[in-house]
C-alpha cells in the first residue's frame, strides 16, 4: 500500500503538470470506484481548476476553485498519473480527467480497493475518516511526538499504524524507523525510554524524508506522477528481509506478526520486553 513518502512523491510530481489547469471532461469508466454521488461529479468537476496538489495522511488530495476537493486513497494498487499523450486506458483505468490543455490524468487500480470523492470544504472537514486523522509525523514536534506514545498501553508498532493515532505511517516505515531506533514492535508504548522515544522521533523524519527523496519504494504497482518506480526499496534495513542477517549485528532477523500485520525485527538489537515473551511468532 502507498504510505506517505508514495503518496507525497505523487502529489509533489502531479502539481506541476496541472496546477492552474481546467478539467473539462470526466469519463466514469468504473462508478464504483467512487464514493460519492455520480451526478455530482460528473457535473460540478467540468470547469473547475486545480488551485493545489497536496497530501494528507495517505489521502492524495487535488484542491479545486470553489472550494472544492478531489479525494485519491491509493489503498492497495491505486495509481493517480499523468500517461504519454499516446497511452490508452486499459481494463485497470476506472477514471479519466481531461484538462483544458489536452492533459490527461488517470486513476488506475487493479484491485479497486482505492476510491476518489468530491467534497466541498465543510464536507470534508467534517468527512469522518478526514476528520479522525492524527498529526503528522514530519510536522509534529518532538515533544508532541513522545506525548503521544508515552500514555499509552497498547504496542508501539500498532500506534505507528493507528491513523488516528498518527497520520501516514504504514508497515514498511513503521518496521525500518523501530529497527532504527532499537525497539521491538510488541513493546508497550509506555515502557519505551524516553531517550528511545525520541530516538523514534529522529529516526522516522529520516526515513520517511529519505524515502520521499528516493521517490518512494515500489514493489508491484506503486508509480509515481509519470509512471516512474520509487528505489526506497534498494535502502531497506530489515522490511521484508525475514532470514536475513541484521545489518547492525548479523543475528538472523525474525518475522511476527503485530497488530495483524508481518514485523520484520532483529532479536539482538530489538529486545522484547519479558512480559511479551510468549507473543507467537508469525
Amino acid at each position: 500500500m502507498p504510505e506517505l513518502p508514495e503518496v507525497e512523491t505523487i502529489a509533489r510530481g502531479l502539481k506541476p503538470l496541472i496546477l492552474g489547469k481546467k478539467i473539462i471532461q470526466t469519463s466514469i469508466l468504473y462508478s464504483g470506484i467512487l464514493h460519492t454521488d455520480r451526478n455530482d461529479f460528473q457535473t460540478n468537476l467540468p470547469g473547475s481548476m486545480v488551485t493545489d496538489v497536496r497530501r494528507r495522511a495517505k489521502l492524495l488530495i487535488i484542491d479545486l476553485d470553489q472550494a472544492r476537493h478531489l479525494i485519491f486513497h491509493l489503498k492497495m494498487t491505486g495509481k493517480v498519473w499523468i500517461p504519454p499523450a499516446e497511452s490508452q486506458p486499459d481494463k485497470h483505468t476506472h477514471l479519466l480527467f481531461t484538462f483544458e490543455d489536452g492533459t490527461r490524468m488517470f486513476f488506475q487500480d487493479q484491485r479497486k480497493f482505492g476510491y476518489c470523492a468530491l467534497f466541498d470544504s465543510p464536507g470534508l472537514e467534517s468527512w469522518k475518516f478526514f476528520a479522525g486523522l492524527g498529526p503528522e509525523p514530519l510536522l509534529i514536534s518532538e515533544q508532541e511526538f513522545v506525548g503521544l506514545f508515552t500514555p499509552k498501553k497498547a504496542r508501539i508498532k500498532a500506534l505507528l499504524l493507528d491513523q488516528k493515532h498518527i497520520a501516514g505511517i504504514g508497515n514498511i516505515y513503521a518496521d525500518e524507523s523501530l529497527f532504527m531506533a532499537g525497539i521491538h514492535p510488541e513493546t508497550p508504548a509506555n515502557q519505551v525510554s524516553l531517550k528511545r522515544l525520541r530516538k523514534l522521533y529522529f529516526s522516522l523524519k529520516e526515513v520517511l524524508s529519505s524515502s520521499i527523496q528516493a521517490g518512494g519504494s515500489s514493489f508491484r504497482n506503486y508509480r509515481d506522477a509519470q509512471g516512474y518506480s520509487g528505489m526506497f526499496q534498494e535502502n531497506f534495513l530489515v522490511y521484508g528481509k525475514k532470514g536475513h542477517c541484521c545489518p547492525k549485528c548479523d543475528s538472523t532477523l525474525e518475522s511476527r506478526k503485530v497488530a495483524g500485520r508481518s514485523s520484520c525485527v532483529c532479536p539482538s538489537c530489538q529486545l522484547l520486553h519479558p512480559d511479551l515473551e510468549g507473543s507467537e511468532h508469525e
